[in-house]
């Protein structure tokens, strides 16, 4: 059995979860990318017209009769060299692409943080109430011993103790189906942490306090969502990316020229020829339409999507706020109630009253139930206020402090 604190938990899905690993890769890739369009077009070598014999001229010509002083043969280098400063204008799009792979990166953690704090809340809640689940067990597996023992000398109705043992039946039942819970809620949990199936993950409590509604500024939450969501983030990265494409693209319509020296020998007039060139195509019927278009609407289409997710993200945190600020303070109310603290106390004066006589078996059993239920409704509610706090700290995008 491994136990572990929050931040231990928090600590090991960042250096072990696969999904965040492959994530984080596409970054490096990103690199790759601007690395790429740094780098110049490779000059180009040719040779042709090449024969592997010589004339009779070519002979007598060459003072030497072995190839390639007599053969035929020109040699041509040439470099492609881009104008209108392509290259830079390649290098800042894949910049922009590149923080675009970051914010998909934190966009991801975002996500799976929020999950695992999920499954944390959940184990831990499940793992108290099967404490309170057990506690009551015990009590009751006194009684049921006692009355075992009365029942066999014939002060107590057999009906009591067989009261009792159906209570303790359903209590058992129960926990069976907490256990099946626990069990779903460890495979997800050590699947995010990328453990072995046969480790068992216990949750130290935490005793951290969550900040309460009336110091926090719905208004500031607004501000940090607009500057810290990593949706928000790309959405902005994916305006700029179009506006450095276009740049791009309308820089692709004026022509790059290649430049070239060749050799020839007995190619023409003279034995010896040595030439300089230049080519460029001539921007007739191509001039990089579409592409030019297709970053244009690109364009467009993000400035529109960063309007419709900076929406999103506002009535996001603002219902994040209202949740958590109502759970808040059902959550206080329940934690302050004194008749709630004194459960644990009046669970064994309520045994002892029983095998006192002081109580009916009916007057117990009620107790019971009343003492479950409020111990589930006092750690649910810490669980969904804990829960809704978090909830709230994804839909602005960073830690609320």
């Amino acid at each position: 059995m491994l136990r572990y604190t929050h931040a231990q938990i928090e600590a090991l899905f960042l250096e072990q979860n696969l999904l965040l690993i492959a994530e984080g890769m596409n970054i490096s890739l990103a690199d790759v990318e601007v690395a790429q369009a740094r780098l110049w077009e490779n000059p180009e070598l040719t040779v042709e017209s090449v024969n592997l014999w010589s004339t009779p001229k070519q002979r007598e010509e060459a003072e030497l009769g072995v190839f390639p002083q007599n053969a035929q043969y020109s040699i041509e280098l040439s470099q492609l060299v881009q104008t209108a400063g392509k290259r830079r204008k390649l290098v800042n799009r894949e910049r922009a692409a590149k923080e675009i792979a970051v914010q998909e990166f934190e966009y991801v953690l975002r996500g799976l943080k929020i999950e695992l704090r999920r499954l944390i809340l959940e184990t831990e809640y499940l793992q108290s109430y099967r404490e309170v689940l057990q506690g009551q067990q015990e009590s009751m597996e006194q009684l049921i011993s006692a009355y075992k023992k009365q029942t066999e000398q014939g002060n107590i109705a057999k009906t009591e103790l067989l009261r009792l043992q159906s209570g303790l039946l359903e209590l058992e039942s129960e926990m069976n189906e907490i256990q099946i819970s626990l069990n779903e809620q460890q495979k997800s949990l050590k699947s995010l942490l990328n453990l072995p199936p046969f480790y068992i993950i216990e949750i130290a409590e935490s005793d951290n306090d969550i900040i309460a509604p009336h110091h926090i500024s719905l208004s500031s939450l607004l501000e940090k969502a607009a500057e810290s969501r990593p949706d928000i983030k790309r959405g902005l990265l994916q305006i700029e990316f179009y506006e450095k494409s276009l740049i791009y693209e309308k820089s692709q319509r004026i022509p790059d020229i290649t430049l070239s020296a060749n050799y020839d020998r007995y190619g023409g007039v003279w034995k010896d020829f040595v030439g300089l060139g230049v080519s460029f195509s001539l921007p007739l019927l191509n001039r990089n339409q579409g592409n030019i278009k297709y970053a244009e609407i690109g364009l467009d289409q993000s400035r529109s999507l960063d309007l419709h997710q900076r929406n999103v993200a506002q009535h996001e945190v603002a219902e994040a706020f209202n949740n958590y600020t109502h759970a808040y303070g059902f959550y206080k109310k329940m934690a302050e109630n004194e008749l709630l603290t004194e459960l644990d106390e009046m669970l064994d004066v309520y045994v002892k009253n029983l095998l006192n006589k002081n109580i009916s078996m009916l007057e117990y059993i009620d107790f019971m139930e009343a003492y479950k239920s409020n111990k589930q409704t006092l750690l649910s509610s810490r669980r969904d206020t804990h829960a809704l706090f978090e909830e709230l700290q994804y839909a602005v995008g960073e830690e609320v402090k």
